[in-house]
């Protein structure tokens, strides 16, 4: 998964991948060729006294180290330059990955995991694309190239330095191996403390109002925990790998002067050469320290790609049509043909054989008990679910078929929990229709019973609007959220209970001034209380997935127990 990743990312920077390789093989042999040259004037300048020769060659080692220099300055930018192309990329990726999720998968990985595998996760990868641009290249090369320089100055010692490298590479591997399934549980953890640091920023309300603040600390005291000690445990691995490098490389080092110098002694060996040769064993030892260093990193580099190509690998389950029907006009009449959903795993279908049909200029009501699937009904609509049994229609086309863009395009929705997004009241009003004046945010805003404390804002219109809303009250963000959806003019509303954060007073302003608007669109709305749909044209009573009534009040009043129950319970005996 990592290989296959880094691979499909790297794919656009051909270019800069050949000259990163190119300067990464001039700046290693410089390296190479410096040591012979340090031998020859060891062994043919200073031992014969020849002057000249020590300055010739000294200026060639001079110029070789600033090419040398260049070369790896050129090297480090490319490579910090495809690091951060690669990490842009991978991010912009999982976005889109996760823009095109239907809500069923974004509630099978959960919000949490989905934020760690777009900003830790990448991290990782982009950290080892970093390193492995400056060192996975150059290692092997002076591995390779330092043995070759090493075997031909001095074949004597060849097998030290095999040893050497021999007992590095499996002490190495040995401690890799133990250190991926740990980084896997790290990043599970980090996944842990995330969700619950999300609940608690969120629900802060809720936990100080049960003043369940002291369990909370010590449930992410535990999460924290766990992460520590997992965190302790791996970075235990990593660190072993230091005293296990630097050992063997001190070891090899008084290995080559002590047999080294027993040839020295022999005339088998110049000082020089035994001096290039040493200098190539630590450059050798020290490209497998460097491989180290990526070895280190490849085990949690490979969790998290094997997590961020899980999200990239993920099909939604609502996917756009091979040959979508694009109407040339959108009436807005809506019709379910004995729709049914179950979710994956359910042991029953939260909805079961609804069949309704709304036309331009309706109003249907949906009222049912908590869990009847109200909710369900608008998204299998709006298409943020398909249904798994009969069919939804649009203008008498499955929404599988239209395009998804022109059917979102002319629905409007106030979902349950009103959420606004971080800018200004006019940025959120003008998310379903950028090009709206400020006289239709204004006129939308009257309708949703919004203007008067908009005009009394910081701003007005301008008047900045914190993440998900939450410096304004829970009724002034639901008519912010009816207004957003006015603003966009289309020909369907699905208003998922929206109204139950206002008083009667305010609810009853603002329905009476939504019926010229929606005149002409198909409006359907969730509500709890009986009057608000009391003046729908038709009302579908679920319970517990299935239609049970569908008719206008007076309807249901004479013929539907279970919504006569409800108009009692919240009327009264006599309103019936």
């Amino acid at each position: 998964m990592l290989l296959r990743l880094i691979r499909d990312r790297l794919a656009p920077y051909q270019g800069y991948v050949a000259a990163l390789i190119l300067l990464q093989l001039i700046s290693v042999a410089a390296n190479l060729y410096l040591p012979t040259l340090n031998a020859d004037i060891i062994d043919k300048g200073i031992s014969r006294g020849d002057t000249g020769y020590i300055t010739h060659t000294g200026m060639i080692m001079l110029a070789i180290s600033v090419v040398q220099v260049f070369a790896a300055i050129g090297a480090a930018y490319i490579g910090a330059r495809l690091a951060m192309s690669v990490g842009r990329d991978i991010r912009g990726g999982v976005f889109h990955a996760v823009g095109r999720f239907s809500a069923r998968e974004v509630n099978t990985f959960g919000a949490p995991s989905l934020i760690t595998r777009s900003t830790n996760d990448v991290q990782q990868v982009q950290m080892l694309v970093l390193m492995g641009a400056t060192l996975m290249v150059s290692a092997p090369i002076m591995m390779v190239g330092g043995i070759i320089m090493s075997v031909r100055t001095d074949p004597g010692l060849s097998w030290l330095m095999a040893l050497a490298v021999a007992v590095m590479g499996v002490a190495i591997a040995l401690v890799v191996r133990k250190m991926v399934p740990g980084f896997r549980m790290v990043q599970s953890r980090l996944d842990t403390v995330n969700r619950i640091l999300r609940e608690h920023l969120t629900g802060v309300r809720v936990i100080r109002a049960f003043t369940r603040e002291p369990f909370e600390t010590d449930r992410f005291g535990v999460a924290t925990d766990e992460l520590t000690d997992s965190s302790i445990r791996v970075g235990r691995l990593m660190m072993s790998m230091f005293p296990i490098v630097f050992t063997i490389m001190n070891l090899s080092t008084v290995g080559v002067w002590w047999f080294g110098a027993h040839q020295v002694d022999a005339g088998d060996v110049e000082i020089g050469s035994l001096s290039a040769y040493m200098t190539y064993l630590i450059q050798i030892l020290m490209a497998v320290m460097m491989a180290t260093f990526m070895f280190m990193m490849i085990p949690r580099a490979s969790v998290s790609a094997d997590r961020i190509t899980q999200v990239l690998d993920t099909e939604p389950s609502v996917v756009p049509p091979q040959h979508p029907v694009t109407p040339s006009r959108m009436l807005g009449t809506v019709e379910l043909r004995d729709a049914s959903m179950q979710y994956p795993g359910a042991d029953a279908p939260v909805l079961q054989d609804i069949s309704l049909t709304g036309r331009p200029g309706q109003t249907i009501a949906i009222m049912g008990s908590t869990g009847s699937g109200k909710s369900t009904l608008l998204s299998l609509i709006a298409r943020l679910f398909d249904a798994t049994d009969g069919a939804v229609l649009v203008d008498g086309v499955d929404v599988r078929d239209l395009e998804p863009t022109q059917l979102w395009g002319h629905i409007g929705i106030v979902p349950q929990k009103g959420y606004l997004f971080s800018g200004t009241v006019a940025s959120n009003l003008r998310y379903g229709n950028p090009h709206a004046t400020i006289e239709e945010l204004w006129r939308a805003l009257e309708i949703a019973q919004a203007a008067d404390f908009v005009r009394k804002l910081d701003g007005g219109l301008e008047a900045p609007i914190s993440q998900g809303g939450t410096n304004v009250s829970g009724g002034q963000r639901q008519r912010l959220c009816i207004a957003r959806a006015l603003v966009a003019q289309p020909r369907i509303y699905l208003f998922d209970d929206s109204f139950s954060a206002l008083d009667l007073q305010t609810d009853r302003r603002l329905r009476n001034a939504l019926k010229p608007v929606t005149r002409d669109a198909t409006v359907f709305i969730v509500a709890q209380r009986v009057s608000t749909i009391t003046d729908a044209d038709q009302i579908l009573v679920l319970e517990d997935g299935q239609a049970v009534g569908l008719g206008t009040h007076d309807e249901l009043l004479a013929g539907c127990t279970p919504y006569r129950e409800i108009v009692q319970s919240q009327l009264g005996v006599d309103a019936a």
